[in-house]
């Protein structure tokens, strides 16, 4: 199981030492590196990451002031020339803080110490879909999802208490649904089963809405729901 991983550094000797050292754990999967906590603030509004190794003192926004920023909370790891942020460190439940040069050893502690964390995280968020819309990520439960509907370049998740747009296909979405929860009953429909209110000839009530089945996905949809 690969953790991904981001850099943000300023000093580009320090962010390359990070980044042979990195190259070096097969468990860490570099998506990319920043030089400025703005950039990297850009990237993870859209991006989901696992992990990030932070500077603390950078241009623009610090450190610190990036993690109130973040849509989620991944993984940090700080790298900083100077102790005294310790105590803030503390305060942000950082997983790590690694004073500067960086040792080959106290990098390989670090990860070793994050790796079973990461791994839950993974398991918790099995059941869990992160979204694109209203200019962030959003992540919602499989159980939260009544159906999601293609609308041209939008998909649209339509929720008990809320509907999401987001610009992606539903070809997209299909892979990475739980498959046993969910069925494809129509070219721009995909239904969560668990929350069918009723059946009635080429259609399926969810709630208040009723939902085509088109001739193609008949029998797929009689096969999966078991139904005489």
């Amino acid at each position: 199981m690969s953790t991904s991983c981001i850099i943000v550094e300023d000093d580009k000797i320090s962010a390359l030492h990070l980044q042979r050292m990195i190259e070096q754990e097969p468990t860490l999967m570099l998506a990319d590196t920043f030089v400025s906590a703005d950039d990297a603030l850009h990237f993870l509004s859209h991006e989901m990451i696992d992990l990030i190794f932070l500077d603390i003192e950078m241009p623009g926004i610090n450190g610190f002031q990036l993690l109130d920023q973040l849509p989620y909370r991944p993984f940090v790891i700080l790298t900083t020339a100077k102790t005294e942020y310790a105590f803030t460190a503390f305060q942000y439940s950082v997983t790590d803080y690694l004073k500067k040069p960086i040792t080959l050893p106290r990098f390989k502690e670090a990860i070793k110490k994050i790796e079973p964390f990461v791994a839950k995280q993974k398991d918790n968020h099995a059941n869990d879909i992160f979204i694109r819309a209203d200019g962030k990520l959003i992540r919602l439960h499989n159980s939260e999802i009544c159906f999601v509907e293609a609308l041209g370049d939008y998909v649209k998740f339509v929720t008990e208490n809320k509907n999401y747009l987001s610009l992606t296909t539903l070809k997209s979405i299909e892979e990475k649904l739980n498959g046993q929860m969910f069925l494809k009953v129509h070219r721009s429909y995909i239904i969560n089963t668990k929350k069918i209110n009723d059946i009635e000839d080429n259609t399926v009530l969810i709630g208040r809405h009723v939902i085509p089945i088109s001739k193609a996905h008949r029998k797929l949809v009689m096969d999966k729901l078991n139904i005489i």
